[in-house]
């Protein structure tokens, strides 16, 4: 049984043997096929003898087949480090792209050597083996690197930018060293980790914030001033005048409503940014919300003489929505309309489909007056908070200035938008831009 082993070996070893010879062979088969070719011609040029060429054919054959080939050189990686710097660990870069803001990590030169996505998303024009200064110019910042870079700790860095906006940034910069190396050249560190947060919309908020707080706290003290002034008039020089204790009481009411309607305007435009994120699922049926809102404006454009116009669809107009919400803001920018576009005499109050290539498309509800119209300066900063176009006439009509600061709440919480288009002297169109949803009958229309 050991003969037979030993002899299956050898089989197997001869087989081997062959099969190597020929893998040899095939390797070298062009340059075979090229010392064939020159042979041939020698021999047909009568330089060469036909024995002399197949004896030398053969012994190149020979040697292609048997002779012990020399291993492939190992090819360098790309990724080896150069002797001059070092580059990131692969643990280094998972943790830089794990990171949910722009980060680079920079060696001691300032050359950036590793960026995440949000990095290069965010600051496209750098890539690694740019200075960071390309991305980041501000002085501040650099110098801080250059702290960091030999030896110092952590910092945290705050600059502004004024091109192409005012933007406002952060930067924190963190030492980083290679396990390899924790005391290389005295301490200093192989590389700093920069982490960028943008700081703008914080900033912006902030500003909005106070702002808001300022126009409201005006806002509350015009009629309370006015309050405290009649009250002190009437306890002194009007006290036993009939005629000036009616004409007073009249304006203190006035008054007091004023700031009752700002009030609830407060209140309702808090309420909405508590549930900004919750984009409300409900069904509703918009032509069902127009007409609400056309049988509650009635009365209001009959006293004002306007005449309220509908081109509403005959069909159910189906959103997402929050039934109230909807009413508030197409109630809202009726009434502006009847009150800022009397002039005009009409409103029209239509909606329209408008169809998309993949998916229900969506809705559109538009509130067009024929009055003055409003410059295009005003246009951007209409439904910001307090903001008037003239503030006399909207005193006159007793608006708040958060009219259209709510419509554009309920909106954004809607996942809808709203578009104003307006020529002076020839009125203006604000159009309510919503997705629509299909009618599937398995679920109710509030």
């Amino acid at each position: 049984m050991t003969d037979d082993v030993n002899r299956t070996n050898g089989e197997r070893r001869e087989q081997g043997g062959w099969h190597a010879t020929w893998r040899r062979l095939e390797h070298q088969r062009w340059l075979l096929a090229c010392v064939a070719a020159l042979l041939t011609a020698a021999v047909s040029l009568h330089e060469v003898p036909p024995r002399h060429a197949l004896m030398a054919l053969g012994v190149i054959v020979l040697v292609a087949a048997f002779a012990p080939q020399r291993r492939r050189a190992m090819k360098l990686s790309t990724n080896a480090p150069s002797k001059g710097f070092v580059w990131p660990e692969t643990g280094m870069k998972v943790i830089v792209d794990a990171l949910p803001h722009p980060c680079f990590i920079v060696d001691r030169r300032g050359v950036t050597r590793y960026m995440n996505a949000l990095a290069a998303k965010r600051f496209g024009t750098i890539t690694p083996g740019d200075p960071l200064s390309f991305a980041l110019r501000a002085p501040s910042l650099l110098e801080g690197l250059d702290r960091v870079s030999g030896g110092g700790a952590t910092e945290r860095i705050a600059w502004t930018e004024k091109v192409p906006t005012e933007s406002w940034y952060e930067a924190h910069m963190a030492p980083m060293r290679l396990p390899s190396s924790p005391l290389r050249d005295g301490g200093k560190p192989d590389f700093v980790l920069v982490s960028v947060l943008d700081l703008t919309e914080q900033h912006r908020l902030e500003r909005m914030r106070a702002d808001f707080v300022a126009n409201a706290s005006h806002e509350l003290r015009t009629p309370l001033a006015s309050l405290t002034g009649f009250i002190e008039t009437l306890q002194g020089p009007a006290r036993d005048d009939p005629a000036a204790r009616e004409r007073f009481l009249k304006i203190m009411l006035e008054q007091a409503e004023r700031m009752a309607r700002l009030i609830d305007d407060l209140l309702s435009l808090s309420r909405i940014e508590l549930k900004a994120n919750l984009r409300p699922d409900a069904r509703v049926d918009l032509n069902d919300v127009a007409r609400s809102v056309i049988d509650a404006m009635t009365p209001l454009a009959r006293e004002l003489g306007v005449r309220l116009e509908v081109n509403l669809p005959s069909t159910p107009m189906l959103a997402a929505g929050e039934r109230d919400e909807l009413v508030q803001v197409l109630g809202n920018l009726t009434e502006n309309a009847l009150k800022y576009g009397a002039d005009g005499e009409r409103v029209e109050i239509s909606a329209r489909h408008a169809p998309a290539p993949n998916g229900p498309g969506e809705w559109l509800l538009t509130v067009r007056d024929w009055g003055p119209g409003i410059a295009s300066k005003h246009l951007p900063r209409l439904t910001e908070r307090f903001y008037r176009v003239d503030d006399a006439m909207s005193r006159e009509m007793k608006g708040t200035g958060l009219g259209l600061a709510i419509v554009k709440h309920i909106l954004n919480r809607h996942r809808a938008r709203l578009e104003i288009v307006s020529t002076p002297g020839s009125g203006a169109a604000f159009t309510v831009h919503i997705k629509a949803v299909e009618d599937t009958g398995s679920q109710p229309v509030s």
